[in-house]
């Protein structure tokens, strides 16, 4: 024990001394955690610029125009009364959409000829375009709404019944789960664990790496012949670091007001899960990879599409059955499975006990690779130096 706390404390040394490993493994995520959190903050999108085209102008248009810029999605930027060169000036003002109102538009509709509002939408950015889309249809079936009941009351008929002509059935939306539909609280905390999977994959995949090019691992061989000795001294560091790092990325979701329940139980066993498959996949390629660049760059391969990957935007049905079973593998696919069922659903350990399953496969699979795997390399090492002399024959 005395000789694994020298060791250890030599450890630490050559973490504290490492810029870049604290960099990234202090750094990187209360930057960025920070950072995405602002970008988020405003939680829906606001403002969207339009431009209005009323080749018309007419009182029914004039209406129709207020209601669109009472709409605090919208902003009109911009009210013409002919479409000049709109498409010319669309990619440089990056209007969200433009809205003509055609000539004759009121007369055609008080002459029931059903006139045409035509909406051209830049799908450029996707999410701004539905955004506007929504917004845009909400304003002009209210309107359309209240000409076709204001038409059948000048035609006699009781308000009541004029309102009930034209709605034949009522449509009561109830939002669960993120009723407001902010954007921080549905980004931000799947951003945040994908930042942690990637510090604690490269954060791993420096420590055997470096020891194997500045020859401090053949030092290390010296001490012990067993794999399982190596990865305690190299995993204790991080294993008394990462916890911390948890709590500080945690302190984001209530300080950006984010209705999530992630102080419980089954939370914490989620994230234990994430923590040891990631280190244990770092680790792996950490020993693989002597070098700390390649390393680096092929988690990197790994780390950086696994948001996408895992189904946490863009819906799992919706990509092929191949890149799906690839996804499974990656652990921050299962955790952020499993944490929406926790913090969102409210479910307990029997609601994620498949993610659990392969969080602890995954775990033990990189874990008995990496045993394996180092104990050959130490192998070698202690063949290599009883070959120069380093160590004598009879050393175990």
């Amino acid at each position: 024990m005395e000789k694994f706390i020298r060791l250890l404390s030599v450890e630490f040394k050559r973490i504290f001394s490492n810029n870049v490993l604290l960099a990234i493994f202090f750094g990187a995520p209360i930057l960025y955690g920070a950072l995405f959190g602002y970008v988020y903050q405003q939680a829906k999108v606001l403002n969207l610029p339009i431009v209005i085209v009323d080749q018309d102008q007419s009182p029914t248009t004039d209406k129709i125009i207020d209601a669109f810029e009472d709409n605090e999605g919208l902003l009109v930027k911009n009210l013409r009364y002919s479409p000049g060169n709109i498409m010319e000036e669309m990619p440089l003002e990056q209007y969200a959409a433009v809205v003509t109102f055609p000539s004759n538009f009121e007369a055609d509709i008080l002459q029931k000829r059903h006139p045409e509002v035509r909406v051209d939408l830049n799908m450029a950015n996707i999410l701004n375009a539905n955004t506007a889309s929504n917004n845009i249809q909400q304003v002009l079936m209210t309107m359309n709404a209240g000409i076709e009941i204001e038409g059948l009351k000048k035609q006699g008929m009781h308000p009541n019944q004029a309102a009930g002509a034209y709605e034949s059935f009522k449509i009561n939306f109830n939002k669960l789960y993120n009723s407001t539909g902010n954007y921080v609280t549905f980004m931000l905390p799947g951003l945040l664990a994908a930042i942690m999977q990637q510090i604690i994959f490269l954060a791993m995949a420096l420590v055997f790496a470096r020891d194997f090019e500045d020859g401090y691992f053949s030092d290390l061989v010296q001490e012990s012949k067993w794999s399982l000795y190596h990865i305690a001294l190299k995993s204790t560091p991080f294993l008394l670091m990462i916890p911390f790092m948890w709590m500080l990325v945690s302190l984001f979701i209530p300080y950006f007001n984010i209705d999530a329940a992630i102080y419980n139980f089954p939370m914490l066993v989620l994230v234990v899960l994430l923590s040891l498959a990631s280190m244990c996949i770092g680790m792996l390629f950490s020993i693989a990879i002597p070098s700390q660049l390649k390393a680096t760059e092929l988690l990197m391969v790994i780390s950086t599409p696994a948001f996408v990957l895992s189904g946490f935007t863009w819906p799992t049905l919706a990509i092929p059955d191949a890149i799906t079973s690839i996804a499974q593998y990656i652990p921050l696919t299962q955790f952020l499975s499993g944490f929406r069922k926790i913090a969102f659903y409210g479910g307990n350990l029997s609601a994620i006990k498949s993610e659990i399953y392969m969080l602890v496969l995954i775990t033990l699979a990189a874990f008995l690779a990496m045993v394996a795997l180092l104990q050959f390399k130490i192998a070698a090492a202690q063949k290599k130096q009883k070959s120069i002399g380093v160590i004598p024959e009879t050393q175990n």
